[in-house]
């Protein structure tokens, strides 16, 4: 039997060989590749890093008033009558260091056929959102309502995260009195985005708190979608807020209901809810329904709390 013969490796091998320019190309491509790769990861990690700090630890600047208030005006009231509502929201605004923001129900494009005028308030917060970004709560406000006491800020009186949890009224319909859909039972006050009250009927719209962040934008741009403007619902932008909340969880996830004395409590004339009456201390008097009822005139139901505020007013102590 015959076993293949292995030659056996010499003791004086050849001197090395030189590379060859192409070998000599290859390595410096993987070099360069090699370079681009981690100056690539370098870059990546310190824009993620930048924007994570950015986010987190966002500064903002001096002076930013916490709370807006937003106010939409029908330029159809006496100037008396807005002059005195002006007033009253400046008032309010100076003693707590909020700022105010006025618009006019004709400033924004409504659709064709144009929406009832009372839509106006959605593009007015969003415009409020673009003029003061780093702002943490948009107060919106009827004009037919008036704040009544003043010396309440809306951190003490709504917006704490503890004071909001003892506020929420959990496990209830959202659209009195046996909607299906009920307000959640286990959100924490901090991660609440829209404060709202309820009246007899449904939801009011007329007094309101809204979180800045993303998810604002997003409830606004949904409550004014063209379809439910110019679906004709009954109560125009009421209606449509209450489908809102009912047909999209993520918007009753971050809504919490709070008794409705608390930022919205109804004249006398306008209460069909008895809890939720005007009294001597609430914040606010809502005069709900005056400028849609040709049997009442909303200047002059106001008159009698107008002169109550003004001697409120001068009474206290404004901030300084």
């Amino acid at each position: 039997m015959h076993f293949a013969y292995a030659p056996r490796k010499t003791s004086n091998p050849p001197p090395y060989a030189a590379r060859s320019p192409k070998s000599q190309y290859l390595r410096r491509s993987r070099l360069q590749l090699l370079g681009l790769v981690a100056a690539g990861a370098l870059f990546s990690i310190w824009l993620l890093s930048t924007l994570f700090r950015s986010s987190s630890a966002r500064k903002i600047p001096a002076g930013t008033p916490p709370v807006v208030l937003v106010t939409t005006i029908d330029r159809r009231a006496s100037p008396a009558s807005i002059a005195n509502i002006l007033d009253n929201r400046k008032d309010y605004a100076f003693r707590h260091g909020y700022a105010t923001f006025f618009a006019n129900t004709s400033d924004y494009d409504l659709g064709v056929p144009p929406a009832p005028d009372s839509w106006s308030k959605v593009p007015a917060l969003r415009h409020a959102m673009t003029l003061y970004p780093h702002s943490a709560f948009f107060f919106y406000l009827s004009q037919n309502a008036l704040i009544m006491n003043p010396s309440l800020s809306l951190e003490r009186h709504v917006l704490g995260p503890a004071r909001l949890e003892s506020l929420m009224i959990v496990d209830k319909p959202v659209v009195p009195p046996d909607s299906v859909i009920k307000t959640f039972s286990h959100l924490k006050g901090d991660r609440i985005n829209l404060v709202i009250t309820q009246d007899g009927e449904g939801l009011s719209q007329e007094s309101f708190i809204l979180r800045r962040g993303n998810w604002a934008k997003y409830f606004l741009d949904s409550w004014f979608d063209p379809l439910y403007r110019s679906y004709n619902f009954q109560k125009a932008e009421g209606h449509a807020l209450e489908h809102l909340v009912q047909w999209h969880g993520t918007v009753l996830a971050k809504l919490a209901l709070i008794p409705q004395r608390t930022i919205n409590s109804y004249s006398r004339d306008s209460s069909n809810n008895k809890d939720g009456t005007y009294h001597e201390g609430d914040f606010v008097a809502n005069f709900h329904g005056c400028d849609r009822d040709g049997n009442r005139n909303c200047e002059k139901e106001m008159a009698p709390l107008m002169t109550r505020w003004r001697e409120i007013r001068d009474s206290g102590t404004r901030r300084v």
